[in-house]
């Protein structure tokens, strides 16, 4: 007898149309709109997130080779064979040897070492450059998604609104849809945008670190070329990075020593 009321009261119960179908389905075409737009921005962020730390291992996985035996190479055309072709440092070791080259043929008195400077930093630009491809995009997800869903809330609240005003009372089953529907796009907008801005700022911080590592790279290879070879490090060290970077500080940056009378 228990069984068969239990049954009954079951049977009789209510059915859940509040899920998360039900209320996207209730906010219609601009929900469904404006959810699909939060799933492309998702899954750009982790193609861009996944891609991008592909290619920077990438990069640093090269920079290993540079550190077992390039500078063992009796020359840089040896050294150079010795690395990926396509590869960023590859990239820096042939447009320093094109620029020695090109600088041979000049007739001004525009000094090698300036004109070899110019030529891999402009090498080390179009590097980075590559490198922070993309990533204006997870810029622009973390900065945009939370005002997409946000526009998907202002929306189901407006709706909730309407259904209060026809029905004459703001009873539970007229404003838990539009609700519900409002509170889910606020949900995922904010999924969207926190993994997105967290991928920005991790591929920043490598890119940054990879930057250090072109700079120090470029400055030893620009000297072993204006010293014909004389000047080679045993391996790209910390040191070397630091001292890339301070070179590159603007000369106003630099500390002004007076003269001596």
């Amino acid at each position: 007898m228990l069984i068969e009321l239990l049954t009954v009261a079951a049977d009789a119960a209510p059915q859940n149309q509040f899920g998360f179908m039900e209320a996207m389905e209730q906010g219609g075409v601009i929900a469904w709109s404006i959810f699909t737009v939060l799933v492309i921005m998702s899954v750009g962020s982790f193609y861009i997130l996944i891609t991008k730390w592909m290619e920077q291992q990438k990069v640093f996985n090269q920079f290993k080779q540079i550190q077992a035996g390039f500078w063992r190479a009796g020359s840089l055309k040896e050294g150079a064979t010795k690395l990926e072709k396509n590869s960023a440092w590859r990239q820096l070791v042939d447009d320093g040897l094109a620029a020695e080259a090109q600088h041979t043929q000049m007739t001004d008195s525009l000094e090698a070492h300036d004109w070899m400077h110019g030529s891999l930093a402009r090498s080390e630009a179009a590097i980075n450059s590559k490198l922070a491809g993309g990533l204006p995009f997870l810029a622009s997800v973390g900065a945009t998604a939370p005002f997409v869903g946000l526009l998907g809330t202002v929306i189901g609240i407006y709706r909730a609104l309407i259904n209060i005003g026809l029905a004459g009372s703001a009873s539970i089953d007229k404003v838990a849809g539009p609700v519900g529907e409002a509170l889910i796009m606020t949900a995922i907008g904010l999924l969207v945008a926190v993994p997105a801005v967290l991928a920005y700022n991790w591929l920043q911080s490598r890119n940054k670190r990879i930057a250090e590592l072109l700079a120090g790279f470029s400055t030893d290879l620009l000297a072993n070329i204006n010293s014909k070879g004389a000047v080679r490090p045993a391996a790209m060290t910390k040191a070397s990075t630091q001292q890339a970077g301070a070179a590159a500080k603007p000369a106003a940056a630099r500390p002004v020593t007076a003269p001596k009378a």
